[in-house]
């Protein structure tokens, strides 16, 4: 469960989902004092997608900052079993490019973790500025 001073989000599984996740975010950012969050809209997006399409369940949206460095951590939940994985480049694919760009974007730093209750928790570390 998440801590008290967690700033999170439960979505139902619908295509508003996204949208309501960024405006999320860019509140909680701009909270924060963090005026840049183009970057952790896109992420948050790209990860309550997936949720939405592959996984099942409600949607859970975390934001938090790490205890030793500061940097914002977005932490995307769902009930599916499946584990996200960053597909091979394909130039000819109308989809499927979207977690590659995320662990691009945040030079690998992230994850996915099972969760206790089933699910998993998918989770971004946003680089330093």
């Amino acid at each position: 469960m998440a801590a008290p001073d967690t700033p999170t989000l439960v979505l139902d599984s619908t295509d508003a989902a996204p949208r309501l996740a960024r405006e999320f975010l860019a509140k909680q950012f701009a909270d924060w004092g963090i005026a840049d969050d183009y970057l952790g809209r896109l992420i948050v997006c790209e990860l309550v997608t997936n949720a939405y399409r592959h996984g099942e369940g409600p949607i859970v949206v975390r934001l938090r900052r790490d205890e030793h460095d500061g940097r914002p951590v977005i932490e995307v939940w769902d009930a599916g079993e499946g584990r996200p994985v960053v597909r091979p480049e394909d130039h000819a694919a109308v989809s499927g490019r979207g977690l590659r760009l995320v662990a691009e974007f945040v030079r690998d730093r992230w994850g996915v973790r099972p969760l206790v209750e089933g699910g998993k928790a998918v989770w971004a570390k946003l680089p330093a500025p």
